[in-house]
């Protein structure tokens, strides 16, 4: 669209209402995203034992590697996915024991797409920072400006003979600050609003992005984490590319000052994100 106001005023509308947007014309090629998907989708494709050269190292902290959840037990229901976590930004911290060498192109494909999500980033958290009436940085400098992590995860669901019986993914809300997602074109994603479960739309080349925990404390509640999950499909194999962007582990996340006055008190303790991705995993009051 061509007025940048009118952009903002949607984006902020649906962050404070869903939690999650589509976005087209987002300047990334469609070409670049269909390598993505397609090296993606040859290393799951690979033999199990050569898959499992990236393994997660067991008893390792991080969750960098591959792992697979297939019929771990979810809440009565199994989970149906493999998945491949990596970092891919900033260069300081990627670990590229993580990142395939087969298919040969892997990494000079993510390595491209990096470069090009970190644009459509940084227009993301200028816009939602504007969106909260707020100078167009604050939002990213709060999220740990130019150290904030990009962390990619490829999620692949096969085919399920009893879909009723599994999920993709339990119902949850992200950790992140925001996540910026790449799908195929099997529906899956699930939304919570009004006390139902919503399909999102499958747009070809559109990025969906997830509105994450940490915006939500940013924001002092006035954007919300969307409380999403995944379903698999009887047929077909489900596969999506989100990236999480995340603070560093000891960078500590409040709600923004500017938001902030005698009338509208703190909603958020100010926490490491690492402390606040510790509370979260063991079910522990935030």
């Amino acid at each position: 669209h061509p007025d940048q106001d009118h952009i903002i005023r949607l984006i902020a509308n649906a962050s404070r209402d869903w939690g999650i947007f589509q976005v087209v014309n987002h300047g990334i090629p469609f070409d670049l995203i269909q390598k993505l998907q397609q090296v993606g989708k040859e290393f799951f494709d690979l033999p199990q034992e050569e898959k499992e050269v990236y393994a997660k190292p067991p008893g390792a902290l991080a969750i960098e590697g591959y792992g697979s959840k297939i019929g771990n037990d979810v809440n009565g229901k199994k989970n149906w996915a493999d998945h491949l976590f990596h970092k891919i930004w900033p260069a300081s911290c990627i670990n590229h024991q993580f990142w395939p060498k087969n298919p040969p192109s892997y990494r000079a494909v993510n390595e491209e797409y990096a470069q090009e999500v970190r644009k459509v980033v940084d227009k993301l958290f200028k816009w939602l920072s504007m969106g909260l009436g707020l100078e167009a940085d604050v939002l990213k400098q709060g999220a740990g400006g130019e150290e904030i992590e990009y962390l990619m995860k490829i999620n692949y669901y096969p085919p399920c003979p009893r879909p009723d019986l599994t999920l993709g993914v339990a119902s949850h809300t992200d950790l992140s600050t925001m996540t910026v997602l790449v799908p195929n074109e099997v529906p899956g994603l699930q939304v919570f609003k009004d006390g139902h479960w919503i399909d999102a739309k499958y747009i070809p080349g559109a990025l969906i992005i997830h509105i994450g925990d940490q915006i939500e404390i940013l924001s002092n509640g006035k954007y919300k984490a969307v409380l999403h999950r995944t379903t698999v499909d009887k047929e077909k194999t489900r596969m999506s590319w989100p990236v999480f962007l995340e603070p560093p582990g000891e960078f500590v996340v409040g709600p923004l000052p500017q938001l902030l006055d005698p009338q509208i008190p703190p909603k958020y303790k100010p926490k490491k994100f690492k402390d606040y991705c510790y509370c979260k995993f063991h079910k522990l009051p935030q």
